[in-house]
């Protein structure tokens, strides 16, 4: 029997198994389950095309007609078995996020965005992307200017701009910082397609390294934010964008920094030798974040301390099977948001969602990626509701500057 085909039933049974009954203790057997169950979990038809082609081998081979092989193959067919239901569940996504915007921005949402922002906001899966190119890939439209340096710490004061390559004037712009516990990880490794697709809308995206653990600790993080945050104000014109939109979002522990960022916006002592820029931000974008306390810290390090109502608007998404950051992390900043600020809080549980959902072209993010999308131009629009036209005319109504309906 070849070991290549017991090995492939093993490890995507093992990974549609974990998928749909995610596993948090002991951490070893954990930090497994996780990465079988995400792929799978993010990837069911390309787990199950893989399996289909090993098993049509092994049959072709006549490697079955042993009891072992019987065994595999009927291992495999009970994996086949389950494959659809965590494609179910990913197809749960989209109907989710349409009714965490509608109930965080208003049932009138889509009404309030401005046609010039509102391109590309989908409905539907694009299922050719995700069925044969699932893996991220930089359009042939968008630029990468890699490696500019935005502080003096060397490598990790690095960042990379795409943008598309007709740099069109006035972008938004979008900063996203890379997750990792803040021990770990590097730009372009994380919401790829996120910042794949606003570049080719033609917004300017940043992806920034950062200092990590153990080199430096809390507040050192949030600083590299805020350094980021500045030059990019400082440069974007350079790429097209408008440096008075600026969006910044982050995963796992970037979405902690993130929301620590928008919060503490101007704070002098987080600003050391540049405490008069402008470091704030128009919205937030968290994505399977940590919000609690920094390494035993004090509630200082925690975004829910700093909230106020004058808090700029939030977006959260959160995996409910997310063995890594639980999920009752996101619902209690979700709900700390709300007791507080005056601006929109959209907060989406995504149903068997893991951690790091958001690194292919799959169900679960693609829906993400359009609520972001969708998020972000209503942000851009203001939120305001068109009035509709007079019923008598069918004319627009007057404008509240201009009460008597007269021309200009």
């Amino acid at each position: 029997m070849p070991v290549g085909y017991l090995v492939t039933v093993a490890s995507v049974a093992a990974g549609t198994l974990f998928a749909l009954l995610p596993v948090r203790r002991p951490r070893p057997l954990a930090t497994l389950a996780y990465r079988l169950g995400l792929l799978v979990n993010e990837l069911p038809f390309v787990s199950l095309a893989w399996l289909l082609l090993w098993t049509a081998n092994a049959f072709a081979q006549g490697d079955v007609h042993e009891p072992a092989g019987w065994t595999a193959a009927a291992v495999a067919a009970a994996t086949a078995a389950g494959l659809p239901i965590v494609v179910r569940r990913a197809l749960r996504a989209r109907p989710v996020v349409e009714h965490a915007l509608a109930e965080g921005l208003g049932p009138s949402w889509r009404a309030a965005i401005a046609p010039d922002t509102a391109a590309g906001l989908r409905r539907r899966h694009p299922l050719a992307r995700i069925l044969l190119r699932p893996f991220p890939r930089r359009p042939r439209t968008v630029t990468r200017v890699p490696n500019l340096a935005y502080g003096p710490a060397g490598r990790r004061h690095r960042l990379d701009v795409l943008h598309h390559r007709s740099r069109p004037d006035g972008a938004p712009l979008l900063i996203h910082l890379h997750g990792g516990a803040y021990r770990s990880g590097r730009k372009n490794s994380e919401s790829m397609p996120l910042l794949h697709r606003l570049a080719e809308r033609g917004w300017v995206c940043v992806s920034a390294d950062y200092r990590l653990r153990p080199e430096v600790q809390h507040p050192e993080h949030l600083i590299d934010l805020k350094r980021v945050i500045a030059w990019t104000r400082d440069h974007a014109h350079a790429y097209g964008a408008d440096p008075a939109t600026l969006f910044v979002a982050g995963s796992s522990a970037g979405a902690h920094m993130a929301s620590l960022a928008a919060l503490t916006a101007g704070d002098p002592a987080l600003q050391p030798g540049f405490e008069t820029a402008d470091t704030s931000v128009t919205a937030v974008i968290g994505l399977n974040g940590y919000y609690g306390p920094y390494y035993g810290q004090g509630p200082e390090s925690c975004p829910s301390t700093h909230v106020t109502a004058d808090a700029p608007p939030f977006l959260l998404v959160h995996g409910d099977h997310d063995t890594i950051v639980p999920v009752t992390v996101a619902r209690r900043f979700a709900d700390d948001l709300r007791a507080v600020s005056a601006g929109p809080v959209v907060y989406a549980e995504l149903p068997g969602a893991q951690h790091a959902f958001d690194l292919f072209h799959s169900l679960r993010n693609e829906a993400v990626v359009d609520a972001v999308e969708a998020f972000a131009a209503w942000v851009r629009s203001d939120g305001r509701v068109p009035e509709p036209p007079c019923p008598a005319t069918g004319r627009d109504r007057p404008r509240r500057g201009n009460p008597a309906g007269e021309h200009a």
